[in-house]
């Protein structure tokens, strides 16, 4: 199975490691390195079997390679997977950092990791101890602590340019958000649309967190089976991805989607079923890469906050650009990103 997940993937490397004492298979994808050294997050979570979690980092490592293209940052694209039994705690957990740490630091600076799905800013912090290629670490530490503001901040200049292409207006007031997923990221993109007096609708698996959520922002909440055929103005899917295929699209009840999430359509071709249903799509890896800029702009660049935040605004800008090419050249917007970072990229 990975021969052949292999042979269909356009990326540079995969580096393979088996964690005997906890049984976790280690992937670390490197799609490219044309713009610089491969960047992305390490994600840890369990899989139905080692080839599902390949697949998860061959996608994301592509989808990385384009974010950071079209971000303008001097890095390219990879992502990790550890794929563990179940997800460790304590000494445990430290030991297969500190493991992890060294297939990172054996790669020689190809790859530079940051926290991703089921990791922290304290994972960084031990991967630290044994590796100088990593983003991310807590502020005591010295890294620039959690990207997830820096995410939620991203998205939410995103979907105030998704209003305004679609109703002339970015202001939130009057219109309803529907938030799928109130993690970290999540939890702080409804505080930013709260206050910016947007209606909001949320759902989340765990009905702890949407309670949270609700209780500071008096929010509605809807089950999560529920959540593509709620009625709204934006459809913001900050959980998993492939949310958006042949079978979702047709329910949703929606004029703009925007989220955090990443590799939110099943396929490419969902795109265009976005575009023929009159859905205006945000390109998941161009409205959700304000956690790498954050990483990039404060950890890499040596930048300021005052930059940081004019890189987090320009991803509205961003996204009106490639609204504006897909509307002038008949195409989807997921096209038109694609067409911007491969222009990107040809000019490395």
């Amino acid at each position: 199975m990975f021969e052949e997940l292999l042979r269909e993937w356009d990326g540079e490397a995969v580096a393979v490691r088996y964690d005997a004492p906890t049984g976790t298979w280690m992937f670390v994808c490197v799609h490219s390195t044309r713009l610089g050294p491969a960047a992305g997050g390490t994600r840890m979570n369990v899989y139905p079997a080692p080839a599902d979690a390949l697949r998860d980092g061959l996608l994301l490592s592509g989808a990385m390679t384009r974010k950071n293209a079209v971000a303008g940052l001097p890095l390219g694209g990879g992502k990790a997977v550890l794929a563990v039994p179940e997800l460790p705690t304590g000494d445990r957990r430290r030991e297969l950092f500190l493991r992890y740490a060294d297939l990172v630091t054996a790669l020689g600076g190809t790859y530079r990791t940051a926290a991703d799905m089921n990791t922290s800013a304290r994972d960084m912090d031990v991967l630290a101890e044994r590796s100088p290629y990593v983003f991310g670490r807590s502020v005591e530490a010295g890294g620039s602590g959690s990207s997830a503001p820096g995410t939620a901040i991203g998205v939410f200049h995103g979907i105030r340019a998704s209003l305004r292409h679609v109703f002339g207006s970015p202001e939130l007031e009057g219109r309803t958000v529907l938030v799928q997923g109130v993690g970290a990221v999540g939890r702080d993109l409804v505080q930013h649309l709260h206050d910016a007096n947007a209606r909001l609708i949320l759902t989340d698996i765990e009905a702890s967190r949407a309670e949270e959520a609700v209780a500071a922002t008096g929010a509605e909440v809807v089950a999560p089976e529920d959540a593509i055929s709620t009625e709204c103005d934006v459809f913001s899917p900050c959980a998993t991805g492939g949310v958006l295929g042949a079978g979702t699209i047709p329910k949703l009840r929606c004029r703009i989607v925007a989220g955090a999430a990443n590799n939110q359509l099943a396929t490419p071709e969902d795109a265009e079923r976005l575009t023929e249903a009159g859905i205006l799509y945000a390109p998941d890896y161009v409205v959700n890469a304000g956690g790498i800029i954050h990483l990039a702009s404060l950890e890499l660049l040596g930048e300021d906050r005052a930059k940081l935040d004019e890189r987090l605004r320009g991803i509205g800008d961003t996204l009106t650009e490639l609204f504006a090419m897909a509307e002038r050249e008949g195409i989807s917007t997921g096209a038109a990103a694609e067409r911007l970072a491969e222009v990107r990229l040809a000019a490395a």
